[in-house]
């Protein structure tokens, strides 16, 4: 069991020093972002239901696309959600639908938390929302 816990741990740091290609001026970019410090992670999942290798962007071709994403938050005390009122992680699944996407432009796809409830959504590049998350689920 340490063996593969210290070989995944070895992956995750391997996978946080590869750089970042350059982005296709054929294809549309996409960042991802939190901005609260109790937003622990975001990455990319999943495109059009298809695994992603390197989950800190999507690259899509123009048009429509679902991108799914993985969050990870913190949550705090009651509900029993955590024992003594203390913060426990939380990991949701969000999905969000977009028919726009233009090649050349760039995208932040920002999640945050309201309370238990995750959110994301898609700016352009000017900073307007073009889509918010369609669906969500949570493991916890």
């Amino acid at each position: 069991m340490r063996c593969i816990t210290l070989l995944l741990a070895a992956s995750v740091v391997a996978g946080c020093q590869t750089p970042i290609p350059a982005a296709n001026p054929q294809m549309a970019w996409v960042d991802l972002y939190t901005p609260f410090p109790n937003d622990r992670l975001l990455m990319a999942e999943r495109l059009d239901k298809q695994r992603l290798s390197d989950g800190r962007f999507f690259q899509v071709t123009p048009g429509s696309h679902e991108l799914l994403v993985r969050f990870d938050y913190e949550v705090t005390g009651g509900g029993g959600i955590s024992i003594m009122g203390g913060t426990t992680v939380r990991t949701c699944y969000l999905t969000l639908n977009y028919a726009h996407f233009t090649a050349g432009q760039r995208y932040v796809l920002e999640g945050r938390s309201m309370a238990l409830t995750p959110e994301a959504r898609l700016y352009n590049a000017k900073r307007e929302i073009v889509a918010e998350v369609s669906d969500y689920y949570c493991l916890m």
